[in-house]
């Protein structure tokens, strides 16, 4: 069972403290909005695995060999923020962390987020996204990938987080509520 933090004033007192830290989480729950806030906070430097590491322009998927290349260059940093879940390079990710924020929703609230990222920057390229990626309507096998995240993904991320980092302290969010307490509690960006 991976070390989950129950108490978020005591979250945020390890997360302050931490020069390396992972936001996992369901498309839509906010991971990446909540990252750009808590790497400005943190002032770390701040890697989407969507933008950085996954997709090419123009929707191309990335080789896994060159996926997994830039992955470790740059957990083999000392300080860093990184946002994505991918549960596949969890072996290369959780050995190196200290500190792990899974936004966990409620899936009708990630399907929310989906639809509201789709409406404001349809035809574009979200910040957290490669270039030349426009956003696009979401389509069935991705709104069934959130509808059945915590039934057939949630297992695979606690295994992950269990066999590459049992002793990794990981730290839930299960509500807007409770993701505005935390950045409250970590103060104005710097």
């Amino acid at each position: 069972m991976p070390a989950y933090i129950d108490d978020t004033r005591k979250a945020a007192g390890v997360l302050r403290q931490s020069a390396r830290i992972m936001i996992i989480g369901c498309s839509g729950g906010g991971k990446s909005t909540l990252s750009r806030k808590i790497s400005r906070r943190l002032d770390l430097p701040y890697f989407s695995m969507d933008k950085e590491f996954f997709w090419l322009p123009g929707w191309v998927k990335r080789s896994k060999d060159e996926e997994r290349r830039l992955i470790t260059d740059v957990v083999a940093g000392e300080r860093w923020l990184m946002d994505g879940t991918g549960p596949s390079t969890f072996d290369l990710r959780v050995p190196r962390v200290e500190f792990v924020v899974w936004v966990r929703m409620p899936r009708w609230l990630c399907l929310w987020g989906i639809c509201k990222r789709a409406f404001f920057h349809f035809g574009r390229t979200r910040p957290d996204m490669a270039p030349g990626c426009l956003e696009r309507l979401p389509d069935r096998e991705f709104l069934t990938y959130i509808w059945t995240f915590e039934k057939r993904f949630a297992p695979l991320v606690i295994a992950g987080l269990d066999k590459h980092g049992p002793d990794v302290p990981v730290f839930q969010l299960k509500s807007r509520r409770e993701v505005n307490h935390l950045l409250d509690l970590l103060g104005a960006p710097t």
